[in-house]
């Protein structure tokens, strides 16, 4: 729904859509529930930038393109693959492909995003016989995260990619052989519960042969730290595998069995509730809470993010974090040690 969004409001600024169908196409976003104010200012800054770039694009080269929701065939380096480019600009010799992420449960790097390359192989095979293109710039456009990345590679090195390393890859893939390798792509992989490579990485953990944390090398609390996200994921997508194939197929796990779990009291009919209380002479103060402010989070996406720092900023405080290790490519400043602190604090009187 963000990129219909974002799509009708890059259409709208570039004067390339009729009023009838703008104004269809936004009452059924507007008419959705997962739309939110918030989900409008996001795509109206998404269309802002792609507008931008293109005007820059115009610039230096008068006849500049541009393709918005561009339909691309990939299956030139994947069996049976298609996909949609968000948008590609042509100018310059430079194809410029935006991609629009919308979602923030992943930080998504455009610096050798192989979904990207690959999309932007489809892009050169769509347009390739038009245009004199030299150089592709791939650019992630993630306004939830405000990650805003971009990478240029050179088509003769894009196209080295594709064919030596995509096509074999892919054709194995699609056949159902290669070697599995796991890593961070394993997220996204719905045989994630069930793949024995992903499982057998994961269980390399026993080598420390459970030792209590004290007895651990630096090296190996490190190595333990690094896994330990990947590790989660995939105890969580075992788990759910096998409740899933217990209830819908009947699967037996040995030393496991399938009962019905915990459950809250809950009212069945909250009028009927009010209703009943209220004919038996209880004050409605004694059963029904008084109006709250929502939520931080919430009250922000009911409002919109921009509206909510102009009106609200002022009003809002934010706590120092609980401390967290992360990896060192973390852009967070690192924190001093407790025992640095105490020492940058020495002789300072603290009422």
């Amino acid at each position: 729904m963000a990129h219909t969004l974002g799509e009708l409001l890059i259409r709208q600024k570039l004067k390339i859509i009729n009023g009838l169908d703008s104004v269809r196409i936004l009452e059924n976003v507007q008419s959705d529930r997962f739309y939110t104010n918030a989900m409008m200012e996001h795509a109206d800054d998404y269309a802002t930038f792609v507008v931008e770039k293109y005007s820059e694009a115009l610039a230096v080269t008068s006849d500049a393109q541009i393709f918005i929701e561009q339909r691309i065939d990939l299956t030139d380096y994947v069996p049976e693959g298609f996909g949609t480019g968000d948008v590609f600009i042509i100018a310059d010799g430079t194809m410029r492909f935006i991609d629009l992420k919308y979602g923030k449960g992943h930080l998504v790097d455009a610096v050798e995003n192989r979904q990207m390359m690959l999309y932007a192989l489809g892009g050169l095979a769509h347009f390739d016989y038009l245009f004199d293109i030299r150089e592709v710039e791939m650019t992630i456009y993630q306004p939830r995260l405000e990650n805003f990345s971009t990478w240029r590679i050179s088509v003769n090195e894009l196209k080295a990619w594709g064919d030596t390393v995509l096509i074999p890859r892919a054709k194995l893939a699609f056949a159902g052989e290669g070697e599995q390798v796991p890593g961070k792509h394993c997220t996204f992989c719905r045989a994630k519960g069930i793949c024995k490579a992903l499982a057998n990485q994961n269980m390399q953990i026993e080598k420390y042969d459970y030792k209590p944390a004290q007895f651990l090398t630096p090296e190996e609390v490190s190595d333990i730290l690094k896994k330990a996200d990947v590790i989660e994921k995939w105890l969580k997508a075992v788990e759910d595998h096998a409740l899933y194939a217990a209830v819908h197929s009947g699967a037996k796990w040995p030393g496991f069995k399938l009962v019905e779990g915990r459950s809250n009291r809950k009212y069945a009919d909250e009028e009927k509730i009010i209703e009943a209380l209220t004919e038996n002479g209880y004050s409605q103060d004694l059963f029904l809470k008084p109006k709250t402010l929502l939520g931080l989070t919430d009250l922000e996406t009911k409002i919109g993010k921009k509206t909510f720092a102009e009106l609200l900023n002022q009003f809002i405080v934010k706590p120092a974090g609980a401390p967290t290790l992360v990896p060192e490519s973390d852009k967070r400043p690192a924190l001093s040690s407790a025992e640095s602190a105490a020492a940058d604090f020495a002789g300072i009187e603290i009422s």
